[in-house]
């Protein structure tokens, strides 16, 4: 099947682009839930992945993450085995909300998700089998969404405590990377909380 593409007041120019439907994705990571675990770290869904270097959560070479946590832990985690180490250590899960779903425009963007099949089995087991503090949220975006598909698991926990950080994409410029450093540094459990 193919597309004819019209430009507005214009015949059409002929030029023809194969029609390529939406890719069903599937989150590549599954969760990550240290033993004893007191906190859960929720993001959207993975970028699309073109490095094979991106290996675990936010390894795009874009995302500031990680450059953040470094900084905030002052530690460096350049591999998946020390980030899962930092996670271990801060008794923290990390899962992302949405399983599954289709990019509308083929980028990265949140608002571009469509078709989104959510985690819910993988978050309801990480709370129900451990004594969860506190959800943190990679976005507002990311806040939003949990709170509008998981209206049961939150009246069944309510002690347990939100709190949205700044996101650490590059797109997100309201703050610059050591304002979220900062703010990270404030909301974030210190190792030593953890023990």
């Amino acid at each position: 099947m193919a597309l004819v593409l019209k430009t507005s007041g214009r015949k059409p120019s002929g030029v023809r682009i194969p029609y390529s439907p939406p890719v069903i994705e599937t989150h590549p990571f599954g969760n990550f839930v240290p033993p004893n675990a007191r906190y859960l770290f929720l993001g959207t869904f993975v970028v699309k992945i073109t490095d094979p270097s991106y290996d675990w959560f936010f390894s795009s070479k874009r995302n500031q993450f990680w450059q953040i946590m470094d900084q905030v832990y002052g530690v460096e985690l350049k591999n998946k085995k020390e980030k899962q180490e930092l996670f271990s250590k801060l008794k923290m899960a990390i899962t992302d909300i949405i399983l599954t779903c289709e990019r509308s425009q083929n980028t990265n963007a949140d608002n571009n998700l469509i078709n989104l099949v959510f985690n819910t089995r993988s978050i309801n087991e990480i709370v129900k089998k451990n004594i969860i503090k506190k959800i943190f949220f990679s976005s507002r975006y990311a806040e939003s969404l949990f709170r509008k598909n998981f209206r049961e698991l939150i009246k069944q926990y309510p002690q347990i405590e939100f709190v949205t950080l700044p996101s650490s994409s590059p797109r997100y410029a309201a703050m610059s990377k050591s304002q979220k450093v900062i703010r990270y540094k404030k909301l974030l459990p210190l190792i030593c909380e953890t023990q």
